[in-house]
């Protein structure tokens, strides 16, 4: 009878140990933790993009790292400047911004937040027309050196949207005539 008692309390310990590891906290995430996701999703690649993206859309599984997702898009820019779909991009930019600059990493990661917004607009443009794509590609270098520069696409000036916007027309236009 004591060896089946204390193979009763052995297990009913096992139980109570199972139970309190379940119902206790996961560990915090910790600052190499949140810089490794970090840099994971503000790399100039596709899928660097594709998983900030997917992130975007499903916060829940992120909600321990405090990532700040606020974003005002292209600051005073135009989102999508003559239609073209700069949004997103502009949005992943902030989001690098913001977060690099919480945790103290920004001036490190400048270069490489503003190259990936680069090349996330140019993506952008090879979805489009190929007779429109260049006023979307010089957009996106006009995007471009206004963050590399001044840090914002604020700014940008409604000259270079203008330039961009003859050139769409004039490739419109050429095209409509070869037809």
């Amino acid at each position: 009878m004591p060896r089946r008692l204390a193979t009763l309390f052995a297990s009913g310990a096992l139980a109570l140990l199972a139970t309190l590891a379940i119902a206790s906290p996961a560990a915090a995430v910790t600052p190499a933790q949140k810089l490794s996701v970090l840099s994971s999703w503000t790399q100039t690649s596709a899928s660097s993009y594709n998983a900030w993206n997917s992130a975007r859309v499903n916060r829940a599984p992120w909600a321990e790292y405090n990532f700040n997702w606020s974003t005002d898009y292209c600051s005073s820019s135009p989102d999508n400047p003559l239609g073209f779909t700069f949004n997103l991009g502009c949005y992943r930019h902030d989001f690098g911004y913001r977060n690099y600059k919480a945790v103290g990493q920004f001036p490190a990661n400048k270069s490489r937040l503003d190259s990936a917004f680069y090349e996330d607009l140019k993506r952008v443009c090879t979805t489009y027309n190929a007779v429109v794509r260049p006023a979307c590609y010089s957009l996106a270098w006009t995007y471009y050196q206004a963050v590399s520069v001044f840090g914002s696409v604020a700014a940008v000036q409604q000259a270079d949207i203008d330039r961009a916007a003859r050139m769409k027309a004039k490739a419109e236009a050429a095209a409509a005539a070869r037809a």
